[in-house]
């Protein structure tokens, strides 16, 4: 394949439309009229500028790469291109007229591509008379940076297409992974079902919205908090995705959240129109509020407090494990949820709170039905005191970073289980198409298989929710002490 064209010049296709011209192929861009041209143009010549501006691209490369580019919006220039790639908005009824018109207008040889990110590529294919010669090719944004390609096959596809175009993708610089139609591929099946758990607990108050974004930015150490990759992403394209995967999969997780569904209808759709979770210029803070109380006296109840002892006292506070006196100020409960059934078994509840220190830099403070307001907030500052950044939340489950966290670790095994992508396919997804330090086996072999499906017990045990329950495949790995999954095969 040496000349290739790009339907759809918006960012990502005007991105997809430089990815191929850095390859050396020629590139022909299409959009429905002179003025989305235009903006398409201003795309490459923006994202190419600013690579030479920052010394990643020299004058000469930049000039060469935007010399084998072709804009118009003439689809009849695709006639004789090889592969056309489609990266127009996520309407399967838009789509198939596209692909419709391809088929009229591209030679019989041309493969036909989708960019979709969670539409059925088998229903695109089936409204071509060349379904064999239709596959996806998922890039991610921003396209000439992000590294991943799903490369999606149907039933319909013929065999040896699906190796040859991800051939190409490791041509254009990129890393391949081949996998069936399923709505949302891997990566965004993953992502949604995380996002969306995000946005529910922010509708039922287990958290606020900055506390989830740093909960699990520094105690998970994802890039980006949920809430921060939504308006990124875009609430409309989250909203979607969402309704696309809960269509083919029935499961509440992927039903859309209402806090979701209401910031869209009311236009909020992230940084595309300057407000969503966010407006433009705000960023996570962590404020207390209200009154607050002079400590001196700390208790510590629950397993292994010498390290929060050795600071509290080196910060000249009064701190006790085990035994704790009456006149203790704030009892911090290093215990799982439901923390209240501690907090009653001592003699001042409305003192004591929950707290879960997540990863090296996170302590979740819960407040129980019983927590005194300025307790809370006490406790908040004594997180500080010894270092982590204070998380506000509720006395549920999980808290914030585990409720998050863990029912994604489960949906990763549950897609291994069911024979769709390999251990191996799941975390290069996750960390090359979501920019994830680590993908979810890495991360579930660091935490632990059994502490992971324990955490998985407890959200069922309170929430009730069917995939909250740990995957069979987990309770397997787990019975037969397998500590890392690097050695296993999908059946196994």
């Amino acid at each position: 394949m040496e000349t290739v064209g790009v339907v759809g010049l918006g960012i990502m296709g005007a991105g997809i439309v430089e990815v191929f011209a850095r390859a050396g192929l020629r590139v022909v861009g299409v959009d429905v009229d002179e003025a989305a041209v235009g903006r398409g143009r201003g795309h490459l010549e923006l994202s190419t500028g600013r690579a030479v501006d920052r010394g990643r691209l020299a004058a000469e490369e930049r000039a060469a790469i935007l010399d084998r580019i072709t804009l118009t919006p003439d689809r009849g220039a695709l006639a004789d291109v090889d592969l056309v790639v489609e990266a127009v908005p996520e309407v399967m009824e838009l789509k198939r007229a596209l692909f419709a018109d391809l088929d009229r207008i591209c030679k019989p040889s041309a493969v036909l591509a989708t960019n979709t990110s969670s539409l059925s590529v088998t229903t695109i294919a089936a409204g071509t008379s060349r379904p064999s010669q239709v596959v996806g090719m998922h890039f991610f944004n921003p396209a000439p940076v992000m590294k991943l390609v799903e490369v999606v096959t149907t039933v319909l596809t013929a065999d040896g297409l699906a190796a040859r175009i991800a051939d190409l993708a490791v041509r254009l610089g990129k890393t391949p992974i081949t996998v069936g139609d399923r709505a949302g591929f891997v990566a965004n099946r993953l992502l949604l079902g995380y996002l969306n758990h995000a946005c529910r607990l922010l509708g039922e108050g287990v958290s606020g919205r900055d506390d989830i974004d740093v909960a699990m930015r520094e105690g998970a150490g994802l890039p980006m908090g949920p809430f921060q990759l939504l308006d990124l992403i875009g609430l409309d394209t989250a909203y979607e995705i969402c309704e696309v995967l809960f269509h083919e999969t029935k499961d509440r997780r992927h039903a859309p959240s209402p806090l979701l569904r209401e910031l869209v209808a009311a236009g909020r759709r992230g940084r595309k129109t300057g407000e969503g979770f966010y407006a433009r210029t705000e960023t996570p803070t962590l404020l207390d509020e209200g009154p607050k109380v002079a400590v001196t006296s700390v208790g510590i109840v629950g397993p292994h407090p010498e390290h929060l002892l050795e600071r509290l006292d080196a910060a000249g506070f009064k701190a006790t494990a085990g035994d704790i006196p009456d006149d203790a100020d704030v009892v911090l409960a290093i215990c799982p949820p439901p923390v209240v059934e501690a907090a009653v078994r001592l003699p001042h509840p409305d003192r004591v709170v929950g707290l879960h220190l997540a990863g090296d830099r996170v302590g979740e403070v819960a407040s129980t039905v019983l927590t005194a307001p300025e307790v809370a907030a006490a406790a908040r500052d004594l997180v500080r005191v010894v270092g982590r950044v204070p998380v506000a939340c509720a006395d549920r489950a999980g808290f914030v970073v585990d409720a998050l966290l863990l029912p994604y670790l489960n949906d990763a095994v549950r897609m291994v289980e069911s024979g769709y992508a390999s251990f191996a396919d799941v975390d290069t997804a996750m960390k090359l198409g979501c920019g994830y330090p680590q993908g979810p086996f890495k991360m579930l072999e660091r935490l632990g298989l059994e502490t992971v499906r324990d955490g998985l017990r407890a959200l069922y045990a309170e929430y009730r929710e069917p995939s909250f329950a740990p995957a069979p495949l987990l309770e397997r790995l787990v019975a037969a002490g397998v500590r890392s999954t690097g050695d296993l095969t999908p059946n196994r």
